[in-house]
């Protein structure tokens, strides 16, 4: 590696082309970034003290190692940010200069002769920026003054006429904008291909003005260290058909995104949001991958995109799937795309057919609603969701699903009927995130003439007014007070009309009977209410209860009776039931830690009402998600094994071991002898760290 201070203008004249490779990322730069650097310009070029402003570092690849006097083309490894954005505001300033030439060495023929084109070659070659396959014909167009692509990039296109205008609105007055550009400078990076690693620098570096994705670094990660016929046939054949199908808008979020759910599919573990490409290294880097090849990893990656894109992205072609999958969108259940993805991979290939599939979807949907709507802590999902695949038995795929969320206690239970019914009839429904999606839900169950609920406004029958008028305090009795702060927002009282204006606070027998009112409502949300006669707190208990019966339908929870187990799993249920607290030979009466036993007990049981405990054979589990804590009962102590990496214990008295690498009974890495009742408050803060670990907020949210 070889670096220079260099003036940007003499790089660009002295260089014949600059090409971006095609496993470099798309120009990315938003207006935010164009504007600085046109203030930074100006104000360079004004400022008759300021001799030069650095704009940062421009990183090439030669074949040997030489700087820009050389006729071959540089590989930008870094810096291509700038180079295009300050060749968009060259085209820009020459088209405004015409003949006219405001300071030395810019005229529009300089500048383009100079800086934009080789006017002696062709093809290619013409240009001194050639960019990758995404932009290269938009900046070709712009440079050449072509009629732009119809598909052409809309970064480059949007930032151009943003620099264009700002050129035009100096109304001629270009001598401070074409001082500052002649005051650029840059640090002149050559790299050698012999004797560097162009990978490793390009990690190393971030570009001023926009960091990088993960996704841009697993695509030059993957592509950079091929051989350009090989990088060309993998970029064409897989990355670029990703690309497409994730949109020149929707590329940075949601492929970053598609790859973190794809490596949880993988390995089974969730990455980091900014360690998804330090993640996809280390899957790359499994002696099974890596010697399967990049070309059968990008494959796979690509196949997999597919399946992402149709169900986050609205490209499902079959109609049933792609209304599962907007329920879904809207429902935001981002945490359950790697089951989800596992789930479409097996359908793709005939495991799992499309009515399984729908059914699954339909059952992942139900479990998170009816969770939401129950209160249950959203914040275990993603773990939830990342191993239940590993779980399934796909010899019987839809029961062993039905099986799996119907096993899970705590906070990954699936809500019975009856605590969904009875939540549902008392929650807050008007101020419950997602409101239009549970009240689309309802209203177009079943039903083939679609409602659109954005053509509609949510209705409170018993009016909001926190002054409620004369005529509803006696509709509603001598409790009106409790009853209209109880009930407001509950889903008894909440129904859609396109009449809301004309409502008002009208006294509901007006509401019901007056033209476009509930006797005339065509809505099914509405029915039974042009019947009633008086809207009162047992009416809107009546109502309530009846929307519950048909929410527990449409948010159907499976009937355990109705699942076939397989023969495994039926044995090793008849065994865990032999097994209970009495049946431990430590743990009888006379025994001498049978006392301190049950008082650890109440404690674990008592850190949250969701801990449930499971009595094993040879210890006891104690489990929120999964188990947090194992205690195994011996003669003179109790042996707790805790479920965390040794090396995040905080233990200042030093009572734990790393059992990491020794074989034990239970599960985590911490081993922590228990022999005293007065050890038992610290022993506590120990294992409440691996439950507070394994209920952290450590992923997104789903409701």
């Amino acid at each position: 590696m070889k670096a220079t201070e260099a003036s940007l203008l003499q790089f660009l004249k002295k260089s014949p082309q600059f090409v971006i490779p095609i496993y470099q990322r798309t120009y990315s730069w938003h207006k935010s970034e164009c504007e600085q650097l046109w203030n930074d310009i100006v104000r360079a070029g004004s400022d008759e003290n300021a001799r030069a402003h650095f704009v940062g570092t421009v990183v090439y690849v030669e074949q040997g190692l030489y700087h820009v006097s050389s006729q071959s083309p540089l590989l930008v490894i870094d810096g291509q940010q700038r180079l295009t954005t300050i060749t968009l505001l060259l085209e820009a300033l020459a088209r405004q200069l015409g003949e006219t030439e405001p300071v030395e060495g810019f005229s529009a023929a300089k500048i383009r002769s100079y800086y934009l084109v080789n006017p002696l070659e062709s093809g290619d070659k013409t240009y001194k920026l050639l960019l990758t396959q995404s932009d290269r014909e938009s900046l070709a167009a712009l440079v050449q003054q072509r009629r732009y692509p119809a598909e052409g990039s809309l970064r480059i296109k949007q930032n151009f006429e943003f620099l264009l205008d700002r050129v035009r609105s100096l109304e001629g007055n270009y001598g401070a904008l074409c001082k500052g550009i002649s005051k650029l400078m840059i640090v002149d990076v050559s790299l050698s291909r012999e004797q560097d690693n162009p990978q490793l620098i390009f990690e190393s570096m971030n570009s001023t003005g926009r960091e990088l994705a993960q996704s841009d670094l697993i695509r030059n990660f993957v592509l950079m260290g091929l051989e350009p016929k090989h990088q060309t046939e993998l970029y064409e054949k897989y990355w670029r058909p990703m690309e497409l199908d994730f949109g020149q808008d929707g590329q940075d979020g949601h492929f970053d995104s598609y790859m973190r759910h794809f490596l949880t599919v993988k390995t089974g573990e969730i990455p980091n949001v900014r360690s998804v490409y330090d993640s996809f290294k280390a899957y790359f880097r499994r002696p099974s991958v890596s010697a399967a090849g990049v070309d059968e990893l990008l494959a796979d990656v690509h196949s997999y995109a597919g399946f992402y894109c149709a169900m986050a992205l609205k490209k499902e072609p079959n109609k049933q799937l792609s209304e599962a999958f907007s329920d879904l969108r809207e429902l935001k259940v981002d945490t359950a795309y790697p089951l989800m993805l596992e789930l479409y991979a097996d359908y793709s290939i005939g495991l799992l057919s499309l009515t399984d599939f729908l059914e699954a979807l339909r059952l992942i949907e139900s479990y998170v609603f009816r969770r939401a709507i129950c209160n249950i802590p959203t914040n275990s999902l993603n773990k939830t969701f990342a191993n239940l695949g590993r779980s399934l038995q796909k010899d019987r795929y839809l029961d062993s699903l039905k099986e799996c969320l119907l096993q899970f206690k705590g906070y990954r239970r699936f809500p019975d009927d009856d605590e969904f019914a009875r939540e549902l009839a008392v929650r807050d429904l008007y101020n419950f995130p997602r409101r239009s999606y549970w009240l689309r839900r309802l209203e177009n169950d079943d039903h083939k003439e679609r409602v659109f609920i954005d053509e509609y406004t949510i209705e409170h029958i018993m009016p909001q007014s926190e002054n409620l008028p004369l005529a509803w305090q006696d509709e509603l009795g001598p409790n009106w007070q409790r009853i209209h702060s109880t009930k407001l927002h509950s889903i008894g009282n909440l129904t859609l009309t396109g009449y809301n204006s004309e409502y008002s606070n009208k006294p509901f027998s007006e509401k019901r009977d007056m033209k476009g009112g509930f006797k005339e409502s065509p809505l099914r949300l509405n029915k039974g209410l042009g019947i009633v006669e008086r809207w009162d707190e047992n009416a809107i208990d009546s109502r309530a209860e009846r929307l519950a019966t048909d929410a527990v339908r449409i948010w159907g929870r499976p009937n355990r009776n109705s699942i076939a187990p397989s023969h495994d799993r039926a044995q090793s249920a008849t065994a865990r039931d032999k097994f209970t607290l009495d049946a431990h030979e430590w743990l009888a009466v006379g025994k001498p830690m049978r006392g301190l036993f049950y008082a650890l007990r109440k404690e674990l049981l008592s850190l949250d009402p969701n801990v449930v405990e499971e009595v094993l054979k040879l210890y006891v589990a104690y489990k929120a998600e999964t188990n947090f804590v194992d205690v195994t009962p011996q003669k003179n102590q109790l042996r707790l094994f805790i479920n965390l990496p040794f090396s995040d214990l905080i233990d200042p008295r030093g009572l734990a071991r790393d059992v990491s690498k020794i074989g034990h009974w239970g599960n985590g890495e911490v081993e922590v002898i228990l022999a005293s009742a007065d050890d038992l408050p610290y022993v506590l803060g120990l294992v409440r760290q691996g439950l507070e670990r394994q209920l952290g907020d450590d992923g997104e949210l789903s409701i």
